[in-house]
């Protein structure tokens, strides 16, 4: 049963995005994840939950950075698509294009951090958080290029080697709700929570999020109608290559060469024209003369 605004989890794409947008929670669940207080965060608007008036695109991650000129992209991810390693590459690079000016020093390249807090287990070790950094291979020495990545999973169990506020903040991402909150002592994630709750009140967040879901539904039919479509018709185009095979093989070994045009054609009438062209041919050479 599809959930209402007020029933979203913070896992939610859309209600993380919108959180985050504020600098002071962005700050708070950046200093969680890292463990380690942070200078004054500013975040990057323009870049996070706007949806384009076209309704073309949308973007549902955070991009901030601290007086520090360190660079943060956080998202959350509820979806396994084997993809966050080439995807966090991709952040980076991002996020290097954005800090880099024309004419800079490469070495003005400012720290990153590319972050995703998943509902699942990217890595399938346990671990409710793994990080990776640039190390050489031969001696274990670090690139120092100023980069890191870390992957967050809200289901992992290795509680003794993680601090407590982190696991409890990663629960909450898939029960943010009073009762669980009751149960915690950690102020900040008494302060996220309270955050949560107040945005599920407003009602133009509500009716953007509606707005949103709707978008990406209809996406959603499209894309499998499409698809849909598209594996008939290539069916209906494998049939008539391998009717025309069929004839052709009458008159002896198809050469490689023609069964290789007649793979790489996709039309279907021109298909459907050489299907009544080898009936007819009599043989290969003239199959080859009329096509």
């Amino acid at each position: 049963m599809k959930k209402t605004f007020q029933q979203l989890n913070l896992s939610n794409a859309f209600l993380f995005a919108a959180t985050l947008e504020d600098p002071e929670t962005c700050q708070l669940v950046l200093e969680i994840i890292l463990g380690t207080k942070l200078p004054k965060v500013n975040v990057h608007a323009e870049q996070s939950i706007l949806v384009s008036s076209d309704f073309r695109s949308i973007r549902l991650d955070i991009y901030a950075s601290d007086e520090m000129q360190v660079s943060y992209n956080v998202e959350a991810q509820n979806d396994d698509r084997k993809n966050l390693a080439k995807r966090s590459r991709y952040h980076q690079a991002e996020m290097d294009v954005a800090s880099l000016k024309p004419g800079d020093d490469f070495n003005d390249l400012k720290p990153g951090y590319v972050i995703f807090i998943c509902t699942f287990d990217p890595f399938g070790k346990g671990l409710y958080r793994y990080t990776f950094e640039e190390r050489c291979m031969e001696c274990d020495m670090g690139l120092g290029d100023g980069t890191r990545k870390i992957f967050l999973n809200t289901r992992g169990g290795n509680d003794g080697d993680v601090p407590k506020e982190l696991v409890h903040f990663l629960k909450y991402m898939e029960q943010s709700t009073d009762e669980y909150v009751s149960e915690l002592t950690e102020e900040s994630i008494i302060k996220l929570h309270e955050k949560v709750t107040e945005l599920k009140t407003w009602r133009r967040l509500e009716a953007r999020y509606m707005t949103v879901e709707e978008w990406v539904n209809d996406r959603v039919v499209v894309s499998t109608e499409k698809a849909k479509q598209e594996a008939k018709q290539e069916a209906r185009r494998e049939a008539k290559q391998e009717a025309v095979f069929e004839h052709l093989e009458e008159y002896g070994h198809i050469p490689k060469h023609v069964r290789e045009v007649v793979l790489a054609q996709c039309d279907l009438e021109v298909l459907k024209r050489w299907h009544k062209l080898a009936a007819r041919a009599g043989s290969m050479e003239q199959f080859e003369k009329e096509m």
